[in-house]
């Protein structure tokens, strides 16, 4: 049996169309949330201090993060003074980290509302931007400063210890220590 070829091309046809049709946006689902530009866990993470990766760099490379040297106090083998002293930089991070994504939600609803408002302008837009860029970096010097200041209360095998109950592959031993 021959098939036409007007069903050959009408098929190729079918099948082009359905191709170049643009699948749904990744955002799709997401113009029904409060904040379009921030998730529900990221809110969550912002309101209580969480970290969200912001200080992979100091992390990765042998500078501990309070919160997980201080999960591991006693397989680290801290003295009582690291401990206290560790759980200061926490706290303190925390802390800050907490009011600043309390102003970083503040400046995300700002923007959200200028944009449903339907008039915005570029200066309005690009101040409140700004404004969020300069404290989504400041939070995140926030959370990389703690690793700073933990890394200098630890002994250099206290790090590697460290790094290596996290995970991290045996690499270069940190050389840049202020107590032993």
């Amino acid at each position: 049996m021959r098939v036409p070829a007007i069903a050959i091309l009408a098929v190729f046809s079918i099948g082009t169309w359905a191709r170049d049709a643009s699948p749904a946006s990744p955002y799709a689902g997401e113009e029904q949330r409060a904040l379009k530009a921030v998730s529900p866990k990221e809110a969550e993470d912002l309101t209580v201090g969480r970290g969200m990766g912001f200080s992979k760099v100091a992390e990765l490379n042998h500078y501990p993060g309070p919160k997980h040297v201080l999960e591991l106090a006693g397989t680290l083998q801290l003295t009582d003074a690291q401990v206290r002293s560790v759980t200061q930089v926490h706290a303190a991070m925390e802390q800050e980290a907490q009011r600043l994504g309390k102003q970083i939600l503040e400046k995300e609803t700002e923007l959200e509302t200028l944009f449903a408002s339907r008039h915005v302008e570029d200066g309005q837009a690009r101040a409140l931007v700004v404004e969020l860029g300069r404290l989504q970096g400041e939070l995140r010097y926030v959370h990389i400063g703690a690793h700073l200041s933990t890394g200098r209360l630890l002994s250099a095998a206290q790090i590697a210890s460290y790094d290596r109950l996290r995970g991290y592959a045996e690499g270069a031993a940190p050389v840049h220590r202020h107590h032993d």
